[in-house]
């Protein structure tokens, strides 16, 4: 019997060594583990031995039952964390489909006009948005009490009314004309704040595109001809236009720039309030006292400005008659313009 443990434990030895799963393990054990399994029916036949080869035998059983319980709960652990791992990351799985995210729609609608502009030999500027009012209001042609002020409902920061959140971009006007020399252009993309009720036309809080030329030779005509080929850039060549009189304190002679409303194709909607034209752009001369204020020689060199809101043009681009929809996390919104 002695001899017959030994070639046991090669045996299980070599079995164990060859098991890869649960399954094959588990058949292991009905086959050598059991009551009735193979050291089972030694146990039994070991109480029929004699009692001078019992001391010897039993040792050698008692090993051989030791050796294949801790190789068997070794293999046990090994292969029950292998399948906890296969559940975790299973290889052969197929993969699961990504959602990418895109680019919002306005910000869209910013990249590709400001694509447009920079092919016209713009420039692309920045600037801050807490502004103080120097920048937003007085070097503008807005002096205090200067009724204009009223046309822009101001955020401001400090009791004195000293400091403001921007309400347009064109405080970057007097910024580029301070820091750089004519010829100047260069856009100014940002986003601005007002103090406006929200309603279907209006945010308190939005995107403009600011333009600013300055030059000894620009022209009203000029002015004109950029914001028609932006027009037709952006909208298509057949895109209808028409400019306004209009009144800046920082632009003289002011327009505004008018394009047919995409929505009801001129026949009148509440997007374009029943005239069949919507807004998308203010221009004008700059006025020799904005120049001044920039430390520029009116007497010596021109400019022009223009600036557009990017939320009410992105409406027109989405077919949509609600700003308030490009805020709403809609993704039937956001996709449309993937």
């Amino acid at each position: 019997m002695q001899e017959e443990l030994q070639q046991l434990r090669t045996q299980f030895e070599r079995e164990l060594a060859q098991i890869a799963s649960l399954q094959e393990l588990e058949q292991f054990r009905q086959r050598h583990l059991v009551r009735r399994g193979t050291l089972g029916q030694l146990r039994e036949r070991f109480r029929q031995l004699p009692a001078e080869q019992k001391p010897i035998v039993g040792r050698l059983l008692h090993e051989l039952e030791q050796f294949v319980q801790q190789r068997y709960q070794a293999l046990q652990r090994s292969l029950q964390e292998r399948a906890e791992e296969q559940l975790r990351f299973d290889l052969w799985l197929p993969g699961r489909r990504s959602f990418l995210g895109g680019r919002h729609p306005i910000q869209q609608v910013l990249d590709e006009i400001v694509a447009i502009f920079t092919r016209l030999g713009f420039q692309v500027a920045e600037g801050p948005d807490i502004e103080d009012d120097e920048h937003n209001f007085t070097a503008l042609n807005f002096p205090p009490e200067h009724p204009a002020r009223d046309m822009q409902d101001t955020f401001f920061l400090t009791p004195d009314r000293q400091w403001l959140l921007r309400t347009h971009t064109s405080p970057v006007q007097i910024r580029l004309m301070r820091a750089l020399r004519p010829p100047i252009r260069a856009i100014v993309p940002g986003r601005v704040y007002r103090n406006e009720e929200i309603t279907p036309r209006s945010l308190a809080e939005f995107h403009q595109v600011e333009g600013l030329v300055v030059d000894r030779s620009v022209s009203f005509t000029e002015l004109k001809g950029v914001l028609v080929a932006f027009a037709q850039a952006f909208y298509g060549p057949g895109t209808e236009y028409r400019f306004r009189p209009s009144f800046f304190p920082f632009t003289e002679p002011s327009a505004e720039m008018d394009i047919r409303c995409f929505l009801c194709q001129g026949t009148g909607c509440r997007v374009c309030k029943g005239n069949g034209w919507l807004e998308i752009c203010g221009c004008g001369m700059v006025h020799p006292a904005v120049l001044r204020n920039g430390g520029i020689d009116p007497e010596e060199f021109l400019g022009y400005a223009f600036g557009m809101g990017i939320e009410r043009i992105a409406l027109l681009r989405l077919g949509l008659d609600d700003i308030r929809l490009l805020y709403q996390n809609d993704l039937r919104i956001l996709r449309q313009c993937r």
